[in-house]
């Protein structure tokens, strides 16, 4: 329970990284969800990107909105900055830090019914606009809080746990992500971790708007026969198309003549590392990737993996042109520049 605070003393042998931290100074409150969770596997990949990634606690921004996912920012990076908004509102609250204070690290949490259904609309804003953030999805179909309803998200088709059968089509955030100008886009699924921390490496390390749909199976309510977001069926029908690692700028960047093999300079001066395991498959390609994905998912498969990748991503400060200081510590000069600037940009307006 929250209430039961986690040991502050850490055992002296603990591995620290970079900036001096050990995994468990990356860690929050004791989880209230259910035993199994799919979420709190995606708390723990969270952890370990940040600590891999020597990411210093208080350089990180965490929001969310309302349900079972929005809960978990309360289960990871306790020592850094959290706000949890009103219901579907998360990305707007995140563009107004973001462009308030663009040195931190924004990691927006959010679920399918957070996101799909009354933030679809503050989903798509963050896309197109290109947010420089971390959006992550937990999607597991169905309303856990309020006893599984279907989600947006739930394939038209499934069951749920009482035998109610999904009429309506399922509304593919990742396609919506692709389709809205999103410059990295990956699903991973909770019960693989080894692919969902580099996805998430791979998006803190972006320098755009970078969005990843977890498949995270509900354990009460929706991980039964019949439902397309249990750990059986995801298991059963995951295709990943991509295997992804790192390597660090100061590290040697070589590699044996493998065609198969997609090296793409990151924003942070590190490179990506894609091996193919789809023959041909260009995550580079938008349309391919749109493509593929498509094709895949009627089939019947789960692709997941890095779908899409711009290695020219920009953000919203580009776009915008605005100043590279914080605004809280803009100065009164700065902040009040003057009658004749005014007119200037007043008459650009015109």
């Amino acid at each position: 329970m929250t209430y039961i605070a986690k040991p502050r003393l850490h055992h002296p042998s603990l591995q620290k990284n970079a900036v001096g931290y050990t995994r468990r100074d990356y860690e929050g409150k004791v989880s209230t969800l259910c035993a199994g969770c799919g979420h709190d596997s995606v708390s723990a990949a969270i952890v370990q990107a940040c600590w891999q990634l020597d990411i210093e606690p208080h350089r990180v921004a965490k929001l969310s909105g309302i349900g079972c996912s929005s809960k978990t920012p309360d289960y990871f990076l306790g020592a850094s900055h959290g706000f949890n908004t009103v219901h579907g509102r998360m990305p707007s609250v995140l563009t107004g830090a973001n462009l308030a204070n663009r040195e931190l690290l924004y990691l927006g949490i959010s679920g399918d019914g957070d996101s799909a259904s009354i933030g679809l609309g503050q989903f798509a804003h963050a896309m197109r606009r290109g947010v420089r953030m971390v959006y992550i999805v937990e999607n597991n179909g169905v309303y856990g809080l309020t006893k599984g309803q279907f989600s947006a998200t739930a394939d038209r088709g499934s069951v749920a746990k009482k035998g109610a059968v999904n009429h309506d089509a399922a509304i593919d955030l990742v396609g919506l992500a692709l389709q809205l100008g999103a410059t990295y886009v990956a699903r991973g699924f909770s019960g693989d971790k080894t692919q969902l921390v580099p996805l998430i490496e791979g998006a803190i390390r972006h320098g755009g708007a970078a969005f990843i749909d977890v498949i995270s199976p509900c354990v009460a309510f929706n991980n039964h026969a019949g439902s397309t977001r249990s750990y059986d069926h995801v298991r059963e029908h995951n295709e990943a198309l991509n295997r992804i690692d790192f390597i660090d700028l100061a590290a040697e960047q070589t590699a044996p003549a493998d065609a198969a093999l997609i090296e793409v300079p990151q924003h942070d001066g590190s490179t990506l590392r894609l091996r193919r395991l789809h023959a041909g498959y260009d995550p580079t390609d938008r349309l391919a990737a749109m493509n593929q994905l498509q094709t895949l998912q009627a089939a019947g498969e789960i692709p997941t993996g890095l779908l899409y990748l711009d290695p020219a991503a920009s953000d919203l400060h580009q776009a915008l042109n605005t100043v590279a200081a914080p605004l809280n510590r803009l100065a009164e000069a700065e902040l009040c520049p003057g009658s004749a600037l005014l007119a200037k940009l007043n008459a650009q307006l015109r």
